[in-house]
């Protein structure tokens, strides 16, 4: 059993490295060593190097959300005015993986992971003005093989929102913004999902992005970012003054939680490591 990150036994310092953005969504780390952030408001997605300073990744009228890099370095994104998947491959050409399913678009992709092995995963809820043009009746989980195929895991009438994987990519983690919970799924080498079951009820605010680390807990941005143990229980809460958007661990080893609240960025340093989710 982990140990237990605890509001009594640890003290973390968060450390803003960017600010005076718009509000800041999707967060992404990438194995050449740097931070994506997709800037929703500013339909931009940055690069955040070790000097600290912003460069503009993609200038994007598509209104990127989810960001994700599979093992290849490929940069997967969630277009949420577009409704649709894109990637851009080794080279930066742009590809449109996903738009619709049985000849309706989706709603508003919001987050995204790929598996090791290729599976991507990702949410469709619609918030806000995207419920004024919907086509599906159900806000989705989707699954989408490394063929494209697609099929719709979950078809719920609340909204996911934030997606992870477990280290071992066997649980898949999707938050319920609506209900203020957790639900996992099971996956099979197929990439299959079944067993759908709450894992965290009660979350203290709207759970967005969520993250994993190797010892199996969870870190849901919402009121802050809380730390769960891998039985569902709050052990701490880090940034509980801010409203966060997502989280992401980055840097060599893997013991930064990068955090989104906003137009704001924050690092804190972790004694835990996490598990990388590609």
């Amino acid at each position: 059993m982990p140990p237990q990150i605890s509001s009594e036994t640890a003290k973390y310092e968060s450390e803003k490295i960017a600010a005076n953005l718009q509000f800041v969504d999707g967060l992404a780390w990438s194995r050449s060593g740097f931070l994506a952030a997709a800037d929703v408001r500013q339909s931009k997605i940055f690069r955040f190097d070790s000097d600290g300073r912003p460069k503009v990744l993609r200038d994007t009228d598509g209104g990127t959300s989810g960001l994700a890099y599979d093992l290849q370095g490929r940069l997967y994104m969630c277009e949420s005015e577009s409704r649709r998947i894109t990637r851009f491959d080794a080279k930066g050409k742009l590809e449109t993986l996903a738009e619709a399913w049985q000849g309706k678009k989706f709603n508003a992709p919001n987050d995204i992971i790929v598996r090791r092995d290729g599976h991507v995963y990702f949410t469709d809820p619609a918030f806000g003005s995207a419920s004024d043009h919907r086509e599906l009746d159900f806000h989705g989980v989707w699954h989408m093989t490394p063929k494209g195929d697609l099929d719709a895991i979950a078809k719920w009438q609340t909204r996911p929102n934030g997606i992870a994987l477990s280290a071992d990519g066997k649980v898949l983690f999707v938050t319920d913004s609506d209900r203020h919970a957790v639900v996992a799924f099971d996956l099979d080498r197929a990439g299959e999902a079944g067993n759908q079951r709450d894992v965290i009820k009660g979350v203290d605010g709207v759970p967005g992005g969520i993250r994993t680390d190797v010892d199996g807990r969870l870190y849901v941005a919402a009121k802050g970012v809380g730390v769960y143990s891998p039985q569902g229980k709050l052990q701490r809460t880090l940034l509980e003054s801010e409203n966060a958007s997502n989280c992401a661990f980055g840097e060599g080893d893997l013991e930064s939680l990068f955090i989104s609240a906003r137009g704001n960025i924050y690092r804190v340093k972790l004694g835990a490591k996490g598990a990388l989710q590609y």
